[in-house]
């Protein structure tokens, strides 16, 4: 078995790290940062938004069950990748839509995935695309969130309807 990784931002990493959680061929899934100039940014430094980090999951994936371009189209269902800096309420840049690259070929496909979903949203899109930077671990706490924590007021009202839309969306991409 092969094992590739991708990392990406779209808010909130537990919106992410719960939806990717239930993706058949994702063998591992963890809350993190990256994209910033601090080294080993914690979790209060990061939301105040001055470290630059982009709350991110990182995950290990079998390129034999689901594709790169797989993870990436769910990863443009889950999230709105037309506002800057931005996920409903929560605002600031290490909120941000992006796309952290770990090859060419990712590179190549995620600005293809970038390309078509242009067509699907009624606004432009604003998903930045980065090569891979130094990437840090969010605190245990944060790991497995939403499965820890599912009747806390962000995780029943925000991130409970994107597992249900996922779950409802791709139901053949489910472990």
């Amino acid at each position: 078995m092969t094992i590739e990784t991708a990392i990406l931002g779209g808010g909130c990493f537990w919106c992410l790290e719960a939806v990717y959680l239930e993706v058949k061929g994702v063998t591992h899934v963890e809350s993190g940062y990256t994209g910033g100039h601090q080294p080993n940014p914690t979790y209060e430094q990061v939301c105040v938004g001055d470290t630059g980090h982009a709350e991110v999951v990182k995950l290990d994936f079998d390129p034999a069950v689901v594709s790169y371009r797989d993870l990436l189209e769910i990863f443009f269902t889950i999230h709105d990748p037309t506002t800057l800096n931005r996920q409903g309420n929560d605002v600031g840049t290490q909120y941000r839509s992006v796309i952290y690259h770990q090859s060419p070929q990712q590179e190549a496909t995620a600005r293809q995935v970038i390309a078509e979903m242009a067509g699907v949203w009624d606004a432009p899109i604003v998903t930045e695309l980065s090569p891979t930077q130094p990437y840090y671990k969010a605190e245990d706490y944060h790991q497995d969130y939403f499965r820890q924590h599912p009747l806390q007021g962000y995780c029943a009202f925000v991130v409970a309807p994107k597992v249900a839309k996922f779950k409802k969306t791709y139901t053949h991409r489910l472990k």
